[in-house]
């Protein structure tokens, strides 16, 4: 028997202990004319066969169908435990790209537009415990069309800095009980100036004289408890206090989580339900040009993180390629990522959370033509606007995060006319701050800056030359950073916090043959010690100006033909790292101020 595959649970930071992992071997139909539904699909067997989590374009898959899939039709029969009769029983997608509907014995039973964020659907009226059902998935996905699809291609092919489309189902499927008063996703808080954690907890519906309950632990040992009504509103909200003597800040160098156990009571004392999750205490505050992290600037060492794998696409082959990505940029001498043009599985940020690894989340808004010439074009807008809401509710409660940034590289020239970049720009940017007070947001990175009051600005620059890059960047001392677009895509800098949000690209690849499709930026280095002097010039040239409190470096790894990675594609050592690590050891003029 084929062992599970990613068996691990998929969304650590609100445990139930009750669950079911539907991953495996599904039923499987490519559905090219997106006919499917006239066809009778939703109650036919399909001819073929998957493997999920992975996506029909994917090795993994066992399908590798690289092609344009307008629709995909998967179908397996499911029987729903005994165990849990008396309650609800939920169905989760953690992802499925990109219109997803879903029936369960014939009938539909959720519909659901984009392709990062997850889908769950209430069982209960379809079925009970012990019963048999059959679940029906659609997924329909055309990257040619205008939808955000982050780097996947919209041609047949990988070109570029666009790769392999992944379609369908592309994180975990499972299945859980929840009682019919249930716990929501719950938002935890640190509040570092007041010693506690605040406790958001959102429940399924009102129901009379229930009490919530939470205790905080550290090493096991309970710091903090603290209960309230749970009848009066949909979210009623508790303030975990620390005691001095137990408060521990989450930091790179000590990323210390406190657990957290949530549960609803009933009169009797009964637990009605359940959940555990866990918190760091730790503050993230901007002071003048510096970004704080509890209170004291960090330069971000960050690494462009776009998350393909060779074998699974957007999927990473196992948990442990998640967590290994992280330790492979943390042995390069990088403190964090910015998680690029992908909302990245959930367990990725739980190993970032536990390793102290700082990271940006980013909307894939590419593919929704945001900006160009006219940015007239905003057909998409509603749909992905709601999707980033989801990402960022999703997210929101993991200490690793240390900022926003809603979209990448749009670009348009900034004239009289008030435009739809300019009403989506700062539709992202209200939305994300409105959802999220607590850390900085980044308007746009690169590019088109819309948002006179964006937190974060930035600029991307891939000069090859260390001398001519530091000579782009000195300006920002008189506050005058480098514009991309010449000063004509952007509203005026006003003295934010700025970094090279993209950098470097150093394309080095010794064993590409020639008319082999590599890449990367500038021209290519011909040897490794020019390969070594070009990063530790362009490193130092940000490390050491006073008024930058970051950089991202492109990138981590090679993706398919863009061959500029610190590592290969199947994360194999390009070279040794002692050279990079020491390039960025360097103390930054910033933390020094």
């Amino acid at each position: 028997m084929l062992a599970l595959p990613r068996p691990e649970y998929p969304r650590p930071q609100f445990v139930r202990k009750d669950w079911l992992n539907l991953n495996g071997e599904w039923q499987f139909e490519i559905d090219s004319g997106d006919s499917g539904l006239e066809r009778g699909l939703v109650n036919k067997e399909l001819k073929g066969q998957i493997t999920v989590p992975f996506c029909p374009e994917s090795e993994l898959s066992g399908v590798g169908n690289t092609d344009f899939l307008n629709a995909v039709w998967y179908r397996r029969s499911v029987e729903l435990p005994k165990a849990w009769a008396g309650r609800n029983v939920l169905l989760h997608l953690q992802a499925c790209d990109y219109d997803t509907t879903v029936w369960v014995n014939g009938k539909e039973a959720a519909r659901h537009r984009g392709g990062f964020t997850p889908l769950s659907v209430d069982l209960s009226p379809f079925a009970k415990p012990g019963d048999t059902v059959a679940v029906t998935v659609r997924a329909r996905d055309d990257s040619r069309k205008q939808q955000p699809c982050g780097k996947q291609s919209m041609r047949y092919g990988n070109f570029g800095c666009h790769y392999t489309r992944t379609t369908g189902i592309w994180q975990t499927v499972w299945l859980e009980p929840v009682a019919a008063c249930a716990l929501k996703r719950p938002r935890l808080t640190p509040d570092v100036a007041n010693g506690l954690i605040r406790l958001e907890q959102p429940i399924t519906q009102n129901c009379p004289s229930l009490k919530l309950r939470a205790t905080l632990k550290s090493g096991g040992r309970t710091v903090a408890e603290a209960a309230c009504r749970a009848d009066l509103d949909l979210g009623p909200r508790l303030d975990l206090h620390i005691p001095e003597k137990d408060r521990k800040l989450w930091s790179i160098e000590d990323p210390h989580l406190y657990d957290v156990e949530i549960e609803l009571v009933d009169t009797a004392g009964k637990v009605v339900d359940r959940a555990a999750s866990y918190a760091g205490l730790r503050a993230v505050a901007i002071d003048g040009k510096k970004v704080l992290l509890n209170g004291k600037p960090v330069f971000q060492r960050l690494v462009l993180d776009q998350g393909y794998y060779a074998d699974g696409i957007l999927t990473a082959p196992t948990d442990e390629a998640l967590k290994k990505d992280i330790e492979l940029s943390m042995a390069a001498g990088f403190n964090g990522a910015r998680l690029h043009q992908k909302v990245f599985e959930e367990r990725f940020l739980y190993h970032a959370d536990k390793l102290g690894y700082i990271v940006w989340g980013e909307f894939p808004d590419w593919g929704s033509n945001v900006g160009g010439p006219s940015g007239d074009n905003q057909k998409h807008t509603l749909g992905y606007v709601s999707e980033w809401l989801e990402a960022i509710e999703r997210d929101y409660s993991h200490p690793s995060i240390v900022g926003w940034c809603p979209l990448n590289e749009t670009w348009q020239e900034l004239t009289d006319k008030i435009t739809d970049l300019d009403i989506v720009t700062r539709a992202m940017f209200l939305a994300t701050k409105a959802l999220d007070t607590t850390r900085p947001v980044l308007d746009a990175s690169g590019y088109s800056h819309r948002v006179p009051e964006t937190d974060i600005y930035d600029c991307h620059d891939y000069e090859q030359d260390p001398a001519k890059f530091k000579k782009n960047q000195a300006p920002l001392a008189e506050g005058k950073p480098f514009e991309n677009g010449k000063g004509k895509w952007n509203v005026p800098y006003r003295g934010q916090p700025f970094f090279v949000s993209e950098f470097g690209g150093i394309w080095w690849n010794p064993d590409a043959k020639p008319g082999e499709d590599s890449w990367g930026y500038g021209e290519r280095v011909k040897t490794l010690e020019e390969f070594f002097a070009r990063f530790e010039g362009l490193c130092a040239a940000l490390l050491d100006d006073p008024n930058m409190f970051g950089y991202c470096y492109t990138q981590l790894t090679d993706v398919y033909q863009e061959q500029n990675g610190i590592f290969r594609f199947d994360r194999r050592e390009k070279f040794g790292l002692e050279r990079i690590r020491k390039a960025q050891q360097k103390p930054a003029a910033i933390e020094r101020l």
